[in-house]
């Protein structure tokens, strides 16, 4: 089946937001919409849509005038088994004492290694994007100096890889992981049936720490974060308020130039920085509350 993919940019959250819900109007109507914030501080958003039937372009065009954004770039793309691609391309990844793997590389799994089973059905969050990378390896640095943890939150959880992790490190720990995908707290819990955790983790969909179920297992000893930086700014309060004296919080989804600012939002709540951590473009934060 043909997959044809609509994409544009403007300024904007708000206009992005109404291009999005437009798009869904649309005849033949997409089967996806998509609306980002493009993380280069150029403060535009991308608009993407994708359909299994060619679009109309002159509709696109119109939207796209309407709602003052750049000329939609309409491409198809041609069939691919997406799936056995991901499982050619992407080879297990080491970060620490943490191996991630797909099952097709089972046998690859070192011995006295941490494995965390994540399925190429399943590739967002797989650990081979260098924020999760970096995540694991500041979780490795906390597990290092044997600092005590017996409460864990990650908060935008994707496949969950940093909830088990964690759960891994400190099984006596009470770990959550939380998105405001469904469909990412449905994948979370499915790897962690696959890595036999299942019941080890509460995982819940939540904006941030909007859940009861959150609310009522702080404050955390231990906090991820791997989001954007727009969020992170945005939930400081939330999560440094979260965060039990002593405790540490791990930030990611960041871009390098972005790591002050981000720093500058926790360290007005009150955290002391610990760690800054580049790989390749991306960077990862560790703060810290005092006692």
């Amino acid at each position: 089946m043909p997959t044809f993919t609509a994409l544009t940019t403007l300024k904007g959250k708000a206009p992005a937001e109404a291009l999005g819900e437009a798009l869904e109007d649309l005849d033949p109507a997409p089967e996806g919409v998509g609306v980002f914030e493009i993380e280069d501080d150029s403060g535009l958003w991308e608009v993407g849509a994708y359909f299994t039937e060619a679009p109309d372009e002159i509709a696109l065009a119109l939207l796209a005038a309407a709602h003052a954004a750049k000329p939609f770039a309409v491409s198809e793309l041609p069939e691919t088994d997406w799936v056995a691609h991901v499982k050619r391309e992407l080879s297990p990844v080491e970060a620490g004492r943490f191996f991630v793997y797909g099952s097709h590389d089972a046998d690859k799994l070192p011995e006295g290694r941490v494995g965390l089973l994540i399925e190429a059905a399943m590739a967002f969050g797989t650990g081979h994007h260098g924020t999760t990378q970096g995540c694991l390896l500041a979780l490795e640095d906390l597990a290092q100096a044997e600092i005590a943890v017996d409460r864990v939150v990650d908060v935008g959880c994707g496949t969950a890889v940093l909830a088990m992790a964690a759960k891994r490190v400190w099984p006596e720990a009470t770990v959550l992981a939380s998105d405001i995908d469904p469909v990412a707290v449905e994948v979370a819990e499915a790897n962690l049936s696959v890595n036999a955790m299942a019941g080890q983790v509460l995982c819940v969909e939540a904006a941030g720490m909007e859940h009861p179920d959150l609310a009522a297992n702080a404050p955390y000893d231990l906090i991820f974060a791997n989001i954007l930086k727009g969020p992170l700014v945005e939930l400081a309060p939330d999560l440094s308020g979260a965060l039990a004296p002593g405790g540490h919080v791990i930030l990611s989804g960041l871009l390098n130039p972005q790591a002050d600012e981000v720093t500058a939002a926790y360290v007005a709540e009150g955290l002391v920085p610990v760690a800054h951590r580049e790989l390749g473009d991306w960077s990862c934060l560790t703060l810290r509350r005092p006692v």
